[in-house]
């Protein structure tokens, strides 16, 4: 297939010599800035853009051709610089990173070569529809409602909502092709392009015909900042910008809402969902004490908008969630509520502070709310797919700095982002206590985070404690989860009273972590705190007053790759006199 489209390629017209096809590189550029003029139109369900991107050349060698991709749907106009066309072959190119599985690529000559870290202004025009359409979860053959209810992106006269690259690519793009039938490669793909894509800006004017709609309804969008003009003629005009497209997925939301204000959060909700709504921004301010006293007083209102469909996947980006309210269990309105708000209050360019702070939140407010026990078993409905990603990334082959590309400062995989890192942020907890951990969180700012150890300075100017071990293990380096097993155990009596049990706990995984270890008899529990390095062991005693029946190591504050060897039980007959 690249054998005839190179033969394709060097033939056409697009070019005044010939092409190699094989050094075409389609993530050599990156885009650094954005600024674009999208127009809506509901009632068509068209977007039409027109604007002006910024190429930098991030490879190591001066490129010709730069890859430009938008959706499927959407189909290219005209590309220029300097107001001068540039000659270009569309094609369509498969790739899971947009919901129709597919993009429309313009292969495009420039004028000159760009230079390593060099720039070029390119003039951008494309339109079309967007549709509903869930054909890359089809073809991988999820249920058709299960798919339609995860892409419900659409721009449509009754709802719109579209979120950004990775749903819909409604802004140009440049990746390598992404597949969802081949295990993690879309969240690599996308993992690189927002690596890319980390500093880049996006600058967005959005203009929505209202039609002659008597109701006219609301736009929101999650830029940084998007100030929304009065109605001009049929039309709402928004000027919205977004600082760095590698932290948000930029994403519009049109529709007939009424809303709810609260002191902290705006609930947009649609019609006979008010209770849903009130009960929704209710839990939600009652979580504000908490989160104000780990991460501070949210900076902004956090906002919340209804989804039409009540089985719709919940997305969160910036300052904005989408989710049904109406399919919303109000038991668990406090729990949703904890993590936006974390997010209104703390933000971070590294995912695994900004994520993993937002589901630490939820935790905490299990806690409080239900106690530790609670927490832990909440905990536990994330280890198991955290174990499978974990147990998967082992399995690959290995590769010069596979751990440190693979960890949590360098990844950006979702799964490690949202458990692996709430782990982090607890067993942190664990390790030091709240008033030092609350004192660091505190101390954070995101404008200072230029280097991986900034987090772990901050916190261990907070304790006595070297956490540089811990940091290697689990956030600098991708070592696995730990896998304690109680080894042996050996029980005598003591004079006058009481018992003494001699433990030996193994680490069988590469990750260390300090972990509690508890000895249970008739009517009493002790617990102790362990360090084990991985692959090591350590040996510990520990006194009971009645007779030890059961020891365990781990109470499930700390991931494992396999905890069916965690308990030990002890023969009566085995011990000595």
């Amino acid at each position: 297939m690249k054998f005839f489209f190179c033969l394709f390629f060097s033939l056409c017209v697009l070019c005044s010599s010939a092409v190699n096809c094989f050094s075409l590189d389609r993530e050599a550029f990156a885009v650094s800035k954005y600024d674009l003029n999208v127009r809506i139109d509901p009632a068509q369900q068209r977007l039409g853009v027109r604007g002006k991107i910024t190429l930098r050349n991030d490879s190591g060698t001066p490129q010709k051709f730069a890859v430009l991709q938008i959706s499927s749907s959407l189909n290219w106009l005209s590309i220029r610089t300097k107001g001068k066309l540039l000659q270009f072959e569309s094609q369509s190119y498969n790739s899971d990173i947009d919901h129709t599985g597919a993009l429309s690529e313009a292969i495009v000559s420039l004028p000159d070569a760009v230079a390593p870290k060099g720039t070029i202004d390119v003039e951008v025009a494309y339109e079309g529809v967007v549709p509903l359409d869930a054909t890359r979860l089809a073809r991988i053959n999820t249920p058709e409602d299960a798919a339609r209810s995860t892409d419900w992106d659409q721009i449509s006269s009754q709802f719109t909502a579209v979120r950004g690259a990775g749903y819909v690519t409604w802004y140009p793009i440049a990746t390598d092709a992404a597949s969802l039938a081949q295990g993690m490669d879309l969240f690599e793909v996308l993992s690189r392009w927002k690596t890319r894509e980390n500093a880049a800006s996006m600058h967005l004017q959005l203009a929505v015909s209202t039609g002659n709609n008597s109701e006219k309804p609301e736009v929101l969008v999650n830029a940084t900042s998007c100030p929304i003009a009065h109605e001009q003629g049929l039309e709402f005009i928004a000027d919205c910008t977004y600082r760095s497209l590698g932290a948000m997925v930029p994403a519009f939301v049109i529709a007939n809402y009424e809303i709810i204000e609260r002191p902290h959060i705006r609930v947009h909700f649609l019609r006979e969902h008010d209770a849903a709504a009130a009960s929704y921004a209710n839990a939600a301010e009652k979580v504000v004490p908490l989160v104000t006293e780990w991460f501070g007083t949210p900076a902004r209102k956090a906002e919340t908008a209804d989804l039409a469909d009540p089985d719709a996947a919940p997305f969160e980006s910036g300052s904005l969630l989408l989710t049904p309210l109406a399919g919303l269990d109000s038991k668990l309105g406090g729990l949703v509520a904890a993590h936006q708000l974390t997010h209104a209050a703390i933000s971070s360019p590294r995912p695994w502070i900004n994520e993993g702070l937002a589901h630490f939140a939820q935790v905490l407010y299990l806690q409080q709310e239900k106690g530790r026990q609670a927490a832990l078993e909440y905990m536990r409905t994330h280890s198991s797919a955290l174990t499978s990603a974990e147990a998967e990334r082992q399995d690959l082959p290995q590769t010069e700095n596979k751990e440190a590309n693979q960890s949590l400062i360098n990844g950006a995989d979702e799964q490690l982002n949202r458990a692996k890192a709430m782990y982090v942020w607890w067993m942190l907890h664990d390790l030091i206590g709240d008033k030092a951990l609350k004192k660091a969180i505190a101390s954070y700012r995101p404008e200072s985070d230029k280097e991986p150890s900034y987090m772990q300075h901050l916190i261990q100017a907070q304790t006595q404690r070297d956490l540089e071990w811990f940091f290697d293990d689990w956030v600098y380096r991708d070592r696995g989860l730990p896998d304690f097993k109680i080894d042996s155990a050996f029980t005598r009596k003591l004079l006058p009273e009481g018992y003494m049990v001699t433990i030996t706990v193994e680490n069988l995984g590469a990750a260390g972590a300090e972990v509690p270890l508890i000895v249970k008899s008739a009517g009493e529990e002790v617990t102790k705190r362990l360090l084990i390095r991985g692959k090591s062991n350590v040996v510990i005693r520990v006194e009971t007053l009645n007779v030890p029946e059961e020891i365990v190591v781990n109470d499930g504050s700390v991931p494992e790759s396999d905890i069916t060897n965690d308990t030990f039980k002890i023969n009566p007959a085995e011990i000595a006199k």
